[in-house]
């Protein structure tokens, strides 16, 4: 079987969706979309947008500051999760309502 870049991110959006979910997060993925956010999450009055990296995936110039737009936008969370080839996975928060990152 051939592992297309296409497969594995949405592979790793599912695991997103999957460990989200078993959080109690009511969440949805942005299917085959190229925009700035991968899956939404909201939780208690919480919204999530979180953009999924794996491999080398990183994010493209300009990228952070849209991500973060749409967090403002919406007076939300916005992450980026970068899964490695191991079985570590780093957050990375790049805008929360009510802070000052």
């Amino acid at each position: 079987m051939v592992s297309t870049a296409y497969a594995r991110g949405r592979s790793r959006e599912y695991q997103v969706l999957k460990m989200l979910r078993s959080e109690g997060w009511y969440c949805s993925r942005s299917a085959a979309s190229h925009g700035p956010v991968d899956v939404f999450a909201a939780k208690d009055g919480k919204i999530r947008m979180i953009q999924v990296k794996s491999g080398r995936g990183r994010l493209k110039p300009g990228d952070r500051e849209t991500l973060k737009r749409w967090a403002q936008a919406f007076a939300g969370t916005a992450e980026v999760w970068y899964f490695g080839k191991r079985a570590d996975t780093v957050i990375e928060i790049v805008f929360e309502a009510g802070s000052e990152l």
